[in-house]
């Protein structure tokens, strides 16, 4: 899984929309803390959609596996077993 937590802050400038920052501040927004989470997010976002295509055919082995043999300890499950 992807953490930021713990990783040092850099300075760095950014072009915002003028109306939308004034607003933003007369709210009491913290502008860098509000940036760095929508941010994080949408890192995370693309970083997970680019690793599900880099894997994809490794996923699609793997389940045409688990269709082919079942699920390795499959035997032993307690739940689902009327499926």
């Amino acid at each position: 899984m992807l953490r930021f937590d713990d990783s040092p802050k850099r300075p760095t400038n950014l072009s915002l929309n003028a109306k939308v920052l004034e607003l933003a501040r007369e709210l009491g927004m913290n502008i860098s803390q509000t940036v760095d989470t929508l941010l994080a997010d949408e890192v995370r976002k693309r970083y997970f959609e680019r690793w599900s295509v880099d894997n994809a055919e490794a996923i699609a082995h793997y389940n045409a596996r688990i269709e082919r043999e079942g699920l390795p300890l499959a035997k032993y499950r307690t739940f689902m077993q009327d499926r």
